[in-house]
């Protein structure tokens, strides 16, 4: 038989013990039935230590596999040695067992604040025993929100370095946890999506919606990309050329369109985007490249011109009229 010692936490196991028992004459009988009942033969041999040899009656002893000990010569061969005390833990002790090393149930303490951790959560830290409260107050990092310890295997959040309790990293503005959910830092506060788009992030000029990434900038307002568009034909025109009328932002084509001066040779509007150039004499304008003798189609920029009605002419072909 065994004495089971109860199993602590932090995996404490038992170390197996042996039953004692007390034999005297009258009931050796008794002894070699065992546990199943009584048996019909009867002790005719000597019933002695295994080891010293001397007689086991009216003595208390424990039974092994090869056979029964006195109870010296069972310490004095079976005891384990205390890895606290440095004893030898005696068949009469109880013995708690933890990685390789046996205790004294009163040895087994924790190293700091000498509390028992027989029943008692336990840590071993570079070969010291510890209870959970010292090792938390020495080894584990605090709530930055409430000052208080993170108890190993809670749940928690780290952020730059810091660390809170789930139930401590809150919203700044709302005051509800943020837990798994995205979150916007500003200096020492945090804010949930919602909060800071609501109290900072700027809105569209247009549809007055917050922007929270991207956009444009027209005259120092901002704009989501997909609300930047043409006044005349609603093309959008982030990334594309574009100019304004009256504060509202035009295309290329619009513009010149709805309000480019026309060319008097082509027709078509002159916006002076692209390194256009234009010339003007009186009311009317013309595309640089498009200024030219009516009749021989020289070009006349930087050359002298004779105005015929709705025509310019060259001097050779105007005196040649």
């Amino acid at each position: 038989a065994r004495i089971l010692v109860s199993q602590g936490p932090g995996a404490l196991q038992a170390h197996p013990r042996q039953h004692k028992a007390t034999l005297s004459e009258r009931s050796c009988a008794a002894l070699l039935a065992g546990e199943g009942g009584p048996q019909t033969s009867t002790m005719t041999e000597c019933f002695d230590c295994d080891n010293c040899k001397e007689s086991l009656y009216g003595r208390k002893y424990i039974q092994m596999d090869n056979g029964p000990y006195c109870i010296p010569c069972y310490d004095a061969h079976f005891a384990n040695t205390c890895d606290e005390c440095k004893e030898l833990i005696g068949h009469d002790c109880r013995e708690l067992y933890y990685e390789d090393r046996h205790y004294h149930e009163h040895c087994f303490r924790c190293c700091r604040c000498d509390r028992s951790l027989a029943d008692e959560p336990f840590t071993c830290q570079d070969e010291e025993l510890l209870c959970n409260d010292c090792y938390c107050s020495e080894f584990s990092s605090k709530c930055i929100a409430c000052e208080k310890t993170v108890m190993p295997g809670s749940r928690k959040l780290e952020y730059n370095g810091q660390t809170w309790h789930e139930h401590c990293f809150i919203c700044s503005s709302c005051q509800q946890p943020i837990g798994s959910r995205s979150f916007i830092p500003d200096k020492k506060d945090y804010y949930c999506v919602p909060c800071y788009e609501s109290k900072f992030a700027p809105r569209c000029t247009r549809c007055k919606k917050t922007l929270t990434k991207g956009g444009v900038t027209y005259r120092d307002e901002p704009w989501h990309k997909e609300c930047f568009v043409c006044t005349g034909c609603k093309t959008p025109l982030a990334g594309q050329q574009f100019t304004s009328q009256d504060d509202n932002p035009y295309c290329i084509k619009c513009f010149g369109n709805l309000y480019a001066k026309k060319c008097s040779a082509c027709t078509k509007p002159i916006t002076g985007f692209g390194g256009g150039k234009y010339i003007s004499f009186e009311d009317r304008n013309w595309h640089h490249n498009c200024f030219n003798c009516a009749r021989c189609d020289t070009s006349l920029v930087g050359k002298g011109f004779i105005p015929d009605n709705d025509e310019i002419l060259c001097p050779d072909c105007s005196n040649n009229l």
